[in-house]
């Protein structure tokens, strides 16, 4: 599932990060048959992918991904999400990347490639039939902690959320300083997904919280507001 954030008014005119070379941060999740992961689990680690994949070493100065990151960074802000299991997942697993956990899920996240440049591994791997659900109603997310709120109007896919999860955990990662990031880095990256009720949302939308807006290439209208991220630094 693609989607680009952005952190103010949604603009459909081409500009510089449209002319820009174009690249893409692979995701894969983890999907056995037998054992699939719940939903908000899933949105999560998927978030936490993200922030480990641009804190980690090799992402920053003269790492052995930071060029790739800086050229995806520059132009639009893609990821997509792709599902595997068994000799898949092990393959992917071979290629360079970070595997991170959640309760159950598992969320390999890869330096950014070029549009057109997908190690073959990860190209022949599905983006659709990412579907998962919650067994049991999430519980309610500490108010302490860092939350990414879904607009409670949009129906995603497994998939196309975990993206949008990835992008907000981003755009939060952008608008904090040093010191806070380190902190969060240093604790684990703790965070919560939840579903907004649409009074919050109301509010959340109006708040000056950072917020993805979606490019429209998948799934919704372009320029849909899909996740406000609420950091407690922000606030």
């Amino acid at each position: 599932m693609t989607t680009e954030p952005t952190a103010g008014p949604f603009r459909s005119e081409p500009g510089p990060r449209d002319t820009a070379p174009q690249f893409v941060l692979p995701l894969v999740v983890r999907l056995e048959r037998d054992s699939p992961p719940a939903r908000t689990d899933a949105l999560e680690t998927a978030a936490r992918a993200v922030l480990v994949l641009l804190s980690d070493a090799r992402s920053l100065g003269e790492g052995e991904w930071a060029e790739a990151v800086r050229d995806w960074q520059d132009a639009r802000i893609r990821k997509v999400v792709r599902r595997a299991r068994g000799a898949e997942w092990r393959r992917a697993e071979a290629l360079p990347g970070i595997t991170v956990t959640g309760k159950a899920a598992e969320v390999r996240v890869f330096p950014p490639v070029p549009l057109d440049g997908w190690p073959k591994d990860l190209a022949r791997l599905q983006v659709s039939g990412t579907e998962l659900d919650d067994p049991e109603p999430p519980v309610e997310a500490d108010p302490g902690a860092p939350v990414l709120w879904l607009n409670p109007e949009i129906a995603m896919s497994a998939g196309k959320a975990m993206a949008q999860a990835g992008h907000g955990a981003q755009l939060a990662w952008w608008a904090l300083p040093d010191t806070e990031r380190a902190a969060w880095r240093g604790a684990g990256f703790p965070l919560a997904v939840r579903t907004a009720s649409r009074g919050r949302w109301s509010h959340l939308t109006s708040s000056g919280l950072p917020s993805v807006r979606d490019a429209g290439f998948t799934e919704i209208p372009a320029g849909s507001c899909t996740v406000v991220a609420d950091h407690p630094a922000l606030r």
